[in-house]
């Protein structure tokens, strides 16, 4: 058992650590840069109070990376704290104001008192090559939605009866809205020509969005305010959506193929509706290693798909999602649940046999999301690959 708690409040430029000892008196305040001269410096200077010590942290990642990986190659014991549950725990310590000194002591206490806070181990190149790359794409994603969004509202406010028939999640579109944005122009560039300006770009479906987008501008023969410079908006929003497009699409084959690569890939793909990018995050948010959580549940619960009772009085039986849990390992299990339902006959047999039970659609898919995380648990602890269970016949 620790004799010393160093907690350490991470901040980017900065960190504030404060070691307690086992009466819960302070024999350390340190605010020390971001560096790594510094880092060992005060990991020297802890260890000199005393070698048995446990170090807490509010922040895992990102820009505690440095610290954490200083202290865990010097084989130093590391725990986590939730930023929430600091949050939290600091109401009950004295004062009302919030600083990262204050915040480092509640950290150190609280890893001082717990003994059910998450350990914290190192990753393998490939967990943290996929952390990155799938956070890199969750990035592109994000300003791809906005861009579309934005792309949305400047179409609707010039000309609305082509926002609506438009598809802005295809290509074809996008194409379109970077050579004609108004119905004047489509009006004057005619269906035939249109089509023909389409197929030479390669669009699919040219005749019918052609047809579409003529229909659109027959529909409006009002010329708005602004309308050229919303035009060049649009057009530019457009190349900037396709470029992310391609951006996506490159990052998607970097990840697969560095998910093919992980000892674990075939067993993790093997599972119905996990193909490489949901397999890729899976491994980016557990790096694979399912002794870190120690049972199913427990990883049922981290990924949030394992229901926590809220009673209180008279009222039992009150289940709700937990509040705190990891939502990208979260959409790995539903959207995967979400897929196997179509391409699996197992999971749709579950599925239908919950709504048989009166579950609503989300219920139902969470319970599968669930179930699949006990299999998915038993085929990495076993080194097994997932087996479709066979037709059960009647005899004759």
């Amino acid at each position: 058992m620790a004799q010393i708690w160093a907690g350490t409040d991470i901040g980017k430029t900065h960190h504030h650590c404060v070691v307690l000892d086992t009466g819960g008196r302070k024999l350390l305040s340190r605010r020390v840069l971001n560096d790594e001269p510094e880092l060992l410096d005060l990991l020297a200077d802890v260890l000199a109070l005393d070698e048995d010590v446990l170090w807490a942290v509010d922040v895992a990642d990102g820009m505690a990376a440095l610290l954490v990986n200083v202290l865990l190659n010097h084989g130093q014991q590391l725990v986590y704290i939730p930023g929430l549950a600091v949050n939290r725990a600091s109401a009950g310590y004295r004062g009302m104001g919030k600083t990262d000194a204050k915040d480092a002591v509640v950290i150190a206490d609280q890893a001082r008192m717990r003994r059910d806070l998450a350990v914290i181990r190192p990753d393998d190149e490939h967990a943290v090559e996929l952390r990155i790359l799938t956070d890199r794409r969750s990035d592109l994603t994000a300003d791809r939605t906005r861009r579309i969004n934005r792309l949305r509202g400047q179409l609707t406010s010039i000309f609305p009866a082509l926002e609506r028939v438009l598809d802005l999640g295809n290509v074809g579109p996008l194409v379109l809205l970077t050579g004609y944005q108004t119905p004047a122009a489509l009006r004057r560039t005619g269906r035939g020509r249109l089509e023909t300006w389409l197929r030479n770009r390669k669009v699919r479906g040219a005749d019918t969005l052609a047809r579409a987008a003529l229909e659109a501008a027959e529909r409006q023969h009002t010329s708005l305010p602004g309308e050229k410079i919303a035009a060049q908006v649009i057009h530019t929003l457009a190349k900037e959506v396709m470029g992310l497009n391609e951006q996506i699409a490159e990052i998607d084959k970097l990840i697969a193929a560095r998910f093919r690569d992980h000892d674990l890939a075939e067993v993790i793909a093997g599972m119905p509706g996990i193909g490489p990018l949901l397999g890729a995050e899976f491994l980016a948010a557990t790096a694979g290693d399912m002794s870190r959580y120690g049972s199913a549940d427990r990883l049922a619960s981290f990924a949030g798909v394992a229901p926590v009772p809220r009673d209180f009085g008279n009222i039992s039986g009150n289940l709700h999602r937990p509040r705190r849990y990891h939502r990208g390992l979260q959409r790995v299990f539903y959207t995967s649940a979400l897929i196997s339902i179509r391409s699996c006959e197992e999971s749709r047999r579950f599925y239908e046999r919950k709504r048989a039970e009166g579950k609503r659609h989300t219920q139902a898919v969470l319970a599968l999301a669930r179930r699949r995380v006990n299999v998915l648990w038993a085929l990495i602890r076993d080194g097994k690959h997932y087996e479709h269970a066979l037709p059960v016949t009647s005899a004759a």
